[in-house]
């Protein structure tokens, strides 16, 4: 029995050795380390922000995206090595051996302890890390000149052509959300772990073009199809069209989506930005929109 319990006493060390050893060579600190104690607090999250920007941009790029020197540390589709609070901080602190990962012994332990909280929160979603920005203005621009609320809607209020909003920062990183605004070949994002960058759209916002016999042209879209009907939700009146395949004179597939990508163009710098500030806390988390707003 003592022979079991010795034997049972050596494997425990070696695995505690093994684990220790492993944590060394990927730096960091340990995975079960205390909590972060800015964790989810949005100011803090947001003078980490300032601070990894002003500090950790020389070798990672702005906003937690690919630097020359290091990689980006938000990045959708990819699982992070280290991912607790306690081993982002103990990278920061520490470094990362065998790596041009540094050391910063002279940051405050706070200061490292809200980089990491802005770390973790660049790979949740948008509401973990609400863009900086005009929030009021922002607002504006989606009810007003942005046009978003004829397609979409938010809290019971705008089109029903696109995606309801309400809660797309719960669903979307901050990142998707930009790129729905800018990049032509956007593509629906996963909400992180292990996923293709760029997916496929759904299927259910086909963009239809279908011409009646008398030449009138309804756009919109499909809803549903099958051999003999098709229908569709017009994008200029919101209505559901049911239409007989036989009796309407053309049907085009459109390949390019109803949602305009050229927002950065269409908005100055300042608007842009305060939509994506607004757009960044539609949550339906109770206080968390709150918590996050203003410029």
């Amino acid at each position: 029995m003592k022979t079991m319990r010795m034997l049972f006493l050596s494997v425990v060390l070696a695995l505690c050795a093994g684990l220790s050893l492993s944590a060394q060579r990927r730096g960091g600190g340990p995975p079960a380390g205390p909590p972060n104690p800015f964790q989810g607090q949005p100011q803090a999250i947001e003078q980490g922000r300032e601070i990894y920007n002003q500090k950790c941009t020389v070798c990672h790029g702005f906003d937690g995206s690919a630097g020359e020197m290091g990689p980006a540390l938000g990045l959708e589709g990819r699982r992070f090595a280290l991912q607790s609070p306690s081993e982002i901080f103990g990278a920061i602190k520490n470094g990362i051996p065998a790596t041009a990962m540094p050391p910063t012994p002279d940051m405050p332990d706070d200061d490292i302890w809200k980089v990491a909280a802005y770390i973790q929160a660049l790979r949740g979603t948008a509401i973990d890390a609400p863009a900086s920005g005009n929030v009021a203005l922002g607002e504006e621009v989606f009810w007003g000149k942005g046009e978003c609320g004829k397609c979409h809607m938010i809290r019971d209020k705008g089109g029903i052509i696109g995606p309801e909003l309400t809660s797309v920062a719960d669903i979307r990183k901050t990142a998707s959300i930009v790129d729905a605004l800018t990049n032509p070949a956007y593509r629906v994002q996963g909400d992180g772990g292990a996923i293709p960058r760029k997916l496929e759209p759904p299927n259910t916002y086909q963009a239809v073009r279908v011409t009646l016999p008398d030449g009138k042209v309804i756009r919109g879209v499909l809803k549903n199809e099958d051999s003999v009907s098709l229908q569709l939700l017009g994008v200029d009146d919101n209505r559901l069209h049911l239409l007989d395949r036989g009796k309407v004179k053309d049907v085009q597939y459109e390949r390019t989506s109803l949602m305009p990508r050229d927002y950065k163009n269409r908005l100055t710098a300042e608007e842009f930005q305060g939509l994506v500030a607004f757009l960044t806390r539609q949550t339906r988390k109770e206080g968390k929109a709150a918590q996050g707003a203003g410029r």
